[in-house]
């Protein structure tokens, strides 16, 4: 039986293959092993997509494509032009008969209007909300948010990246700044590697579909834990990009992205550049970009210019001095917001994703980051970031920052205290 096949029966429903053995009904169990935490597998495409102007038209002929599943998962939907494009080509799918599943965050998409989240459904779209707020307490568990933006298409395309579901020149409250796009990167997977981008988005939803499930139903979505990716194991690949899928949560993958992080730095010979929209590392990280410094390696941070957060803005200016005096170049990008997660070590390893370098990411929130070992994919974002460096940047330079007066430092280090009595509150303060 082919791969479309397979494919073509209901998303929902378990597949089952007797033709060839003859024995009872069973689903192929992947080896955990051959599925380790950010193994890297070949035979992959894997296409760069700049800003909205690219993953929203690719993102929409995807789900227009769509005949078999159609898996969405983000942080903000907005019920801006873009929201409502991409909510008509689910609802496309829908009417076709695709299964439709859509999750949002409780928090990031708490503003999402009701009249969206019920044309979605009345259009046969299945919506769920992350940990959906019911009045805010300081916890713990109100902290944990689904801050990954994925989605997988017939387990034949995926996309993974930092864009949310919503205009690039939306800026809310900034609308009036005259600001350009905001900046940020996203990736179109195909090939093996896309299965596991699903067995991703299917365990989130078996586990969401197990909080609501009462009675004899929470027997039965016990029953359908998603060991598998309900098909049959591709052939093993040659050629192509070798790439892995990072993740992070709060069970068995605490500290994938960070590790990956830490492995390619460690390996940095010639040059770094890292993209982060809100960066606030551990000392772990800080000592790796240090020592790639003390072996010559030249090391360029790409920030936020604009002040979107001025908690998380004046706390990461606390970091510049210890940087800037190891020789570290700090860019502030000023075109606009800047939101992009991504990286490159020399011509070996790129990342995009969805993790910032910051204690929400790297210590409570769900994330989703693609790395990618690929030569010619690490030179095409590097010589995007360049382009936003030498064009859309100001350069921090050590001299006027260490002219400072002492209330702009006062401001730097409270910001940052404040920001580490939240990762007390948090319980996790040993990286930070």
């Amino acid at each position: 039986m082919s791969r479309i096949s397979y494919s073509a029966q209901a998303a929902d429903a378990p597949v089952h293959d007797t033709a060839t053995t003859g024995e009872l009904p069973y689903r192929h169990h992947m080896l955990r092993w051959a599925w380790r935490r950010g193994k890297p597998t070949t035979g992959n495409t894997v296409r760069l997509l700049h800003g909205g102007k690219d993953f929203f038209p690719a993102l929409i002929a995807a789900i227009d494509q769509a005949a078999f599943q159609v898996m969405l998962e983000t942080y903000i939907y907005a019920d801006d032009e873009v929201g409502r494009a991409v909510a008509d080509a689910l609802i496309r799918a829908a009417a076709r008969g695709v299964p439709v599943r859509v999750t949002v965050d409780g928090f990031g998409a708490g503003d999402m209007p009701a009249q969206l989240a019920e044309r979605l459904r009345a259009g046969g779209v299945r919506l769920r909300v992350y940990r959906a707020l019911r009045g805010f307490r300081l916890a713990r568990r109100h902290l944990r948010r689904l801050h990954r933006k994925v989605a997988v298409i017939d387990r034949e395309v995926a996309f993974v990246g930092g864009i949310n579901i919503i205009d690039d020149h939306n800026h809310g409250p900034f609308e009036g700044a005259n600001l350009g796009p905001r900046y940020d990167f996203a990736v179109q997977v195909s090939g093996p590697l896309v299965d596991r981008i699903a067995l991703s988005s299917e365990r989130l939803w078996w586990r969401l579909s197990l909080r609501e499930a009462r009675g004899s139903e929470r027997a039965a979505a016990v029953a359908e834990y998603p060991l598998v990716t309900d098909l049959p194991p591709r052939p093993e690949a040659t050629g192509g990009i070798r790439a892995a899928l990072l993740l992070r949560d709060n069970l068995r993958n605490r500290r994938t992205i960070e590790r990956e992080y830490l492995r390619a730095l460690g390996a940095a010979r010639h040059d770094v550049i890292l993209a982060n929209a809100y960066f606030l590392p551990g000392h772990k990280m800080r000592r790796a970009l240090l020592a790639c410094r003390e072996r010559g390696v030249r090391v360029r941070l790409l920030l936020q210019g604009m002040v979107e957060y001025r908690l998380q803005h004046y706390a990461t200016h606390a970091l510049y001095a210890s940087l800037l005096e190891a020789g570290v170049e700090i860019y502030e990008y000023a075109e606009s917001f800047l939101h992009a997660k991504v990286g490159v070590v020399d011509e070996a390893w790129a990342t995009v994703g969805s993790s910032n370098m910051d204690p929400f990411s790297l210590l409570l929130a769900r994330e989703a980051n693609i790395a990618v070992y690929d030569a010619a994919f690490a030179a095409e974002l590097r010589a995007a970031l360049e382009r936003a460096i030498a064009h859309q940047s100001v350069r921090v330079l050590p001299d006027v920052h260490a002219r400072r007066s002492p209330l702009h430092r006062l401001a730097n280090w409270a910001a940052y205290m404040l920001l580490r009595l939240g990762v007390i509150i948090a319980g996790v303060t040993g990286r930070y």
